[in-house]
């Protein structure tokens, strides 16, 4: 592979379609920032396919087991790139989507060349995430379709956590590993335990901050034993006082999202102070997650799309500001997050005490 290639893969392309997660790629450790860069790219390759919804469910799976055997080293001559191009690139309305996908080939080219312990651990991360979008695709309706599906139990939405985002935190601590050996503290099967809930903390985060949107695609991922609890079904959370209904069911999934993010800093505080660089990659998606589910607590409309509970750029700019200038000092920073995490439970507390007097109890 020509060096400006990769240098395309890895700079441009990558900066173009992964918004935010650049700018914690771009602080990583050398050595780290190819593996999991190429391993972004071709997970968003394939979220790009499965999100494709003029595309028939039916052939996003075929499309998608494709890549999985191209992203496992089968070889077909280039006969995969040309049939994305044809049937999925030229669909693409952002134009750094349909570049991604035109630029598979050469990402499955650097992808072959990687050493083997990295080629292996992006196909496993890859494989996993790959399979949580089939899930997706399996579980819920066609999203021009009109029909609304929803998983059926909390360890439905715990396992699909885990395939969507919890699998990244494991191939994260793997690549730390391998790439800043002695940075991380402790026992190594504790750290990626630790590092599977960090990814989970973050997906359940997104989870909760986009039903509103999800639930117009015929996706709902908050489980219907969980709901009936509130004499909710999946169809309510659509009707103009759902955000109240479901409130109580809100709160309770973001107190199991904060015990989450409880051991995605135990993680990072378990990473050497001299490791800088991956403190702040760590950092920055957990005060994030938690400024987020701060505002999601705090809104009184979060079932309603026009109204989401997202934190603006410049507010993610000055995080990360702050914790820059502040990494030296680790306890501070560690009272910074439970500082916010104690505000929320508290704000849980009182918000759950209203929907109570409401008379908005659980069945």
């Amino acid at each position: 592979m020509r060096n400006s290639d990769r240098a395309f893969l890895l700079g441009p392309l990558l900066k173009g379609v992964s918004r935010s997660f650049y700018l914690t790629l771009r602080v990583l450790p050398k050595g780290m920032r190819e593996p999991v860069g190429l391993a972004y790219l071709l997970a968003r390759a394939a979220d790009t396919i499965a999100d494709t919804s003029l595309i028939e469910p039916a052939q996003r799976l075929s499309l998608l087991h494709e890549l999985r055997e191209q992203v496992n080293g089968a070889s077909d001559d280039g006969a995969f790139a040309r049939r994305l191009a044809g049937e999925v690139a030229a669909r693409q309305t952002q134009s750094d989507e349909k570049v991604l996908l035109e630029s598979l080939e050469p990402a499955l080219h650097l992808l072959a060349q990687s050493k083997e312990s990295d080629r292996e651990a992006v196909r496993g991360v890859v494989m996993t995430l790959t399979s949580g979008m089939q899930f997706d695709l399996r579980t819920f309706p066609d999203e021009r379709s009109g029909s609304l599906a929803a998983l059926a139990e909390p360890a439905d939405l715990d396992r699909y956590t885990y395939l969507v985002a919890g699998c990244v935190g494991e191939f994260w601590t793997k690549m730390t590993y391998a790439y800043a050996p002695g940075s991380l503290a402790g026992d190594p099967a504790l750290a990626i335990e630790r590092g599977v809930r960090f990814g989970k903390a973050l997906q359940l985060t997104n989870v909760l901050r986009d039903c509103a949107k999800d639930l117009r695609i015929g996706r709902c991922y908050l489980p219907t034993t969980m709901l009936s609890r509130y004499a909710i079904t999946p169809e309510d959370l659509k009707l103009p006082d759902a955000s109240a209904r479901a409130r109580l069911l809100m709160l309770e999934l973001v107190g199991i999202a904060l015990g989450h993010y409880r051991a995605a800093l135990d993680y990072t505080f378990a990473i050497s102070a001299s490791s800088i660089r991956l403190r702040l990659a760590c950092l920055w998606p957990i005060f994030i997650g938690l400024e987020t589910l701060q505002l999601l607590v705090d809104n009184e409309n979060w079932l309603d799309p026009a109204k989401p509970s997202k934190v603006p750029r410049a507010r993610v700019y000055e995080i990360m500001a702050r914790s820059t200038a502040t990494i030296a000092w680790g306890r501070a920073l560690r009272g910074w997050a439970d500082g916010i995490i104690d505000a929320i439970e508290a704000r849980i507390g009182e918000r759950a005490a209203v929907a109570h007097a409401e008379g908005r109890t659980v069945k």
